[in-house]
Parts: C-alpha cells; sequence; structure tokens
C-alpha cells in the first residue's frame, strides 16, 4: 500500500462579526469537512478567522504562503462587492500570479444557483509553491464551487475547482494530492 504524503492547507475567514465573536464563523467548518472528505492524504490545516482588512488579510496570506508552507490556501468571504469586501484586493497584492480561471469556474458553478453569482469577485492564483483560491463564503456555495454541479444521477455536469487543484499543486512543486472520486475525481493528463 502507497503512503500518502502529507499535504498543508491554509484555511482564511474573513468575517468582521464572526471575528469579534458576534456569531460563529462557518466557513472554516465547511471546508474542513468538505476537505475532510474528498482529499485522501492526512492534511494538516493552517486556520485563521480575521476581520475584513486588507493589511491583515495580506500579511495572513504571506504567512500561510512563505512561514508555513501550504500547498493550497483557501479564503472564505470578502468577495462580494459591499465596502468592507477586500479578500480579491488582498489577494491581489500578494500574488505572484493570477489563474483568472479559477473565478470564472466559480460564478458559472454559482450561476447554477443563484443569479447573483455575477456580483462574486473572487479569484485566485500563486504565490511561491502555494495556490491561493478566494471562496464564497456560505457553506452550501464552498461545497458547490469545490464539487461543482451534479445531474439528478449523480453526474458531473459542471466541474469543481478541485477537480484542477491537485494537478496545479503538482505544476507548482507542491504536495501530490490524491482525491476520492467519489467526492471529487482528480484531473491530470496522461502521461507520454
Amino acid at each position: 500500500m502507497t503512503t500518502l504524503t502529507p499535504i498543508t492547507i491554509g484555511l482564511i475567514s474573513t468575517s468582521d462579526r464572526a471575528s469579534s465573536g458576534v456569531y460563529a464563523d462557518e466557513g472554516i467548518p465547511a471546508l474542513k469537512d468538505w476537505l475532510g472528505r474528498a482529499v485522501r492524504n492526512p492534511i494538516r490545516f493552517v486556520e485563521a478567522l480575521i476581520a475584513d482588512e486588507q493589511a491583515a488579510i495580506e500579511a495572513t496570506l504571506k504567512q500561510m504562503a512563505d512561514a508555513e508552507h501550504c500547498d493550497v490556501v483557501f479564503t472564505t468571504g470578502g468577495t462580494g462587492p459591499a465596502p468592507r469586501d477586500v479578500t480579491p484586493e488582498a489577494t491581489l497584492a500578494v500574488l505572484d500570479k493570477t489563474l483568472p480561471g479559477f473565478g470564472e469556474q466559480m460564478r458559472q458553478i454559482s450561476l447554477y444557483y443563484v443569479p447573483t453569482a455575477i456580483l462574486s469577485r473572487q479569484v485566485a492564483g500563486i504565490r511561491g509553491q502555494t495556490l491561493i483560491v478566494n471562496l464564497p463564503g456560505r457553506p452550501k456555495a464552498i461545497a458547490e464551487t469545490l464539487g461543482g454541479v451534479r445531474n439528478a444521477a449523480g453526474e458531473v455536469v459542471v466541474h469543481g475547482l478541485f477537480s484542477a487543484i491537485p494537478y496545479c499543486v503538482d505544476l507548482i512543486g507542491g504536495g501530490f494530492i490524491e482525491t476520492d472520486a467519489e467526492i471529487c475525481q482528480a484531473f491530470r493528463p496522461k502521461q507520454k
């Protein structure tokens, strides 16, 4: 039996109210639940619940990429059009390369469920050897975005983001991520 490589995943929830204790954060628990079912590797989670402050978000992203050496960092929340929604701006400020396809795909998936998906401003990209992806804030939307759209028979109609994430992490020198195909089939091109 093959030993699976441990991977490190950063989880950042941005919310003024959750970070100040007005209500419980739902983003990080939703991410841990979905990733715990989808990823077969042992996962070390690095977590942060912070306010919607651009400088704090930038500092946390840098810490997770540069010091914690996360293979992937997911943010949740702060991607709408409201004045305090600054997660995309903070993310873009720390990236070495952007990957626009992630944001495009997230909006395509979300449009199957809500017309307000066009208001989403999620971005993604690479800092060093870390993939950083902004996700929506609601637990249901997190699962839909990562897992994709399925028809009544359970077949994938629109691929979720996570089907491309393991190969992206391969390409940037991160850990080899294996998935549970029942939750999310990772796509890797056939070797020649």
